[in-house]
């Protein structure tokens, strides 16, 4: 059973920085693709960013140069940094695994719970 628990998420001024932890038991995240999603009330979830097996990593246009996905194979962690926040960033961060990368919600196959980012004016 794969089990995904986000965290890090919170309220921070626009222009600041979070850093969101996905950890993982149950499958270990080194032969996995993992990505973030985002999801606002009344929206689909919203590709974020995405860190394939073989570490190569690729960014939604709207996140692109702000934000950073990064692996800690020995902690079995994924880690999405975030700068430069703006008010739009604002939703529930979803982190996602499956074997392959992609840049659809509906091709992952285990997900967490979500943690909110609110990112205030």
């Amino acid at each position: 059973q794969v089990q995904l628990a986000e965290s890090g998420g919170g309220l921070v001024q626009a222009g600041g920085s979070l850093r969101l932890t996905c950890s993982a038991s149950g499958r270990a995240l080194n032969d996995s693709a993992v990505a973030w999603f985002r999801q606002t009330p009344g929206l689909e979830r919203e590709f974020v960013a995405c860190v394939s097996w073989t570490d190569f990593t690729f960014y939604a246009d709207s996140v692109k140069d702000r934000f950073t996905i990064s692996r800690d194979n020995a902690e079995n962690t994924v880690y999405l940094q975030m700068s430069s926040l703006k008010p739009e960033d604002t939703a529930v961060y979803y982190c996602a695994v499956d074997r392959a990368y992609s840049r659809k919600a509906r091709n992952y196959s285990y997900w967490g719970q979500g943690t909110q980012v609110t990112v205030s004016s």
